[in-house]
């Protein structure tokens, strides 16, 4: 019996919860309208199906044969009561079987693919902020503009309702239009279409997350400089001036925000902060405004504020996307939409909700293949990163930005009117040794001189015998590795060189050791970033 009661309420509980949630609080708003009984039991006149949020699904509702109300309000309260947008209603009022039927008026389309008609077009007709996520009633499209409605998305869905669709479908957009991407991805096989594609970074490590979020905290801030100094009239019409727009996909947050926390804690020493640097600058990056151009496309199966990093992290995100969402998840992501609609089990279904309005819509499916060919045939085609950018939108000296040369890895032909230098990619990470540089000294007026050089000035010589501890050969001797990169090659990597003395709880190394080290350390190969 108890097995049997145990399967019995396991099998019943998806037609409680309607019941409870959907046909009950109809029933209550019908009752006095229709003049029926509230004690009536509701399911003797409402047949509401369990998937009435589908496509195909109707619903029938019977009513009284005297007809003594109204039908508009009715009409109204259902679908208010049940959040109905977009459906018809046909009414049998003749003999003794009166009821109304109410169905889907305009549907999204039951599928999306690149090949269907007109698709393509309407891909390379999508303005270059405004990707397009999907279509939604009567074929209309659907998209989040990234400068004018909110710089970040925050999509939550369970394993399985395909978050890694909606990613690659906008963030191949991105990438076409010469956009940067940096694919944080904790389970290391999410986006296997982005590998090796030029303008993505691609950090599957927790130890490269941790440099990547902390890196490109460096870079919004260096962003906000040169935004300081730019009218905000200019920086309207030429948004480019701050750099190329830079998107990141930071993959299954409740895991990797847990990972960030537990690498911290193995790797930090006395004096250092007691919370992550890279959740810190996670939080940095989503308090940054959208002139920066930084953008930060969010997953996690349960967008709580504990798992993104706080409440007022998570009200960065003014579009949010809900797949395979629980009322629950809905009440606490967009409390401001009401009443909340039923959550549709067909597959690529989503509502994307910006603006305070919720939009169902069908999601454009992307191969992985698809994905990948149309994030090449764009600006980085030609394989240089960030160069075609530069001639097609920057003038013929743009404003200095020490990271530009980095990201078009050209030398600084790229910022005059000579023709961009040919020079095979150097074997660097895209920004990586972007955030080691600094400028050298010249006139802050002279932008030419300013951008005269891609490598840091050389440091002077230094005693190689001698001792020193992390911090410092992070900070005189190896600039282009961070502290947290070496102290987590010193537990990891059998090739760390022993230290040689010790400086109260401090281990010192010889600088020769740390910079042979450093020299035959594995490398990315030259032209990709494909970190494997």
């Amino acid at each position: 019996m108890a097995v049997g009661g145990l399967a019995y309420a396991l099998c019943t509980r998806r037609r409680r919860e309607l019941m409870r949630e959907w046909v009950v609080p109809l029933h209550q708003a019908l009752a006095v309208p229709l003049g029926i009984s509230e004690l009536t039991d509701p399911r003797r006149y409402l047949h509401v199906p369990r998937n009435f949020s589908d496509d195909d699904a109707q619903i029938r509702i019977d009513v009284p044969r005297h007809l003594r109300f109204s039908e508009d309000l009715v009409a109204d309260l259902i679908a208010k009561k049940l959040a109905l947008e977009n459906v018809s209603f046909t009414w049998r009022r003749a003999g003794r079987d009166t009821h109304v039927i109410v169905k889907k008026r305009q549907a999204p389309p039951k599928m999306l693919r690149l090949s269907d008609p007109g698709v393509r077009e309407i891909l390379a007709k999508m303005p270059e902020s405004a990707p397009l996520i999907g279509l939604g009633a009567a074929k209309k499209k659907v998209s989040v503009d990234l400068d004018a409605d909110s710089p970040h998305v925050l999509i939550a869905a369970g394993s399985g309702g395909g978050k890694s669709t909606i990613l690659r479908c906008i963030t191949c957009r991105f990438i076409h239009n010469g956009a940067l991407a940096f694919v944080l991805d904790f389970k290391r096989i999410s986006h296997s279409w982005a590998r090796g594609v030029p303008g993505v970074t691609y950090c599957r490590d927790i130890a490269e997350i941790h440099d990547a979020l902390v890196g490109l905290a460096l870079e919004g801030r260096h962003r906000i400089r040169l935004a300081e100094q730019l009218d905000d009239d200019v920086l309207d019409r030429e948004p480019w001036r701050v750099g190329p727009r830079v998107v990141i996909l930071l993959e299954e947050v409740n895991a990797t925000m847990t990972q960030l926390k537990r690498y911290w804690a193995k790797t930090r020493e006395s004096g250092d902060p007691k919370e992550s640097p890279a959740i810190d600058a996670l939080a940095e990056i989503l308090f940054m405004g959208r002139q920066v151009r930084l953008h930060v496309l969010l997953v996690a199966q349960s967008g709580t504020a504990r798992a993104i990093g706080g409440p007022e992290m998570r009200e960065n995100f003014a579009t949010r996307i809900l797949v395979r969402y629980t009322l629950n998840a809905w009440r606490m992501l967009v409390p401001e939409v009401s009443p909340i609609p039923m959550p549709s089990e067909h597959d690529g279904r989503v509502q994307v909700v910006t603006r305070g309005r919720a939009r169902e819509t069908q999601v454009l499916n992307l191969s992985n293949a698809e994905a990948r060919e149309w994030a090449m045939s764009g600006v980085h085609s030609g394989g240089k990163t960030g160069t075609t950018l530069q001639k097609a939108t920057a003038p013929a000296t743009p404003p200095v930005d020490v990271l530009t040369e980095a990201w078009s890895n050209t030398t600084p032909a790229v910022a005059s009117t000579a023709a961009p230098d040919t020079t095979p990619a150097a074997d660097v990470d895209l920004l990586a040794d972007a955030w080691s540089l600094t400028p050298p000294a010249a006139d802050p007026g002279d932008s030419a001189a300013r951008a005269t050089t891609a490598t840091p000035p050389a440091n002077p010589p230094v005693d190689d015998d001698q001792a020193v501890g992390l911090r410092q050969a992070h900070e005189h001797h190896l600039p282009d590795i961070t502290l947290a990169a070496l102290r987590f090659a010193r537990a990891n990597d059998p090739e760390f060189p022993g230290s040689t003395d010790k400086r109260g709880a401090e281990l010192l190394y010889r600088v020769g050791d740390l910079k042979r080290w450093a020299r035959n350390r594995p490398r990315a190969a030259s032209g990709t970033t494909d970190l494997g």
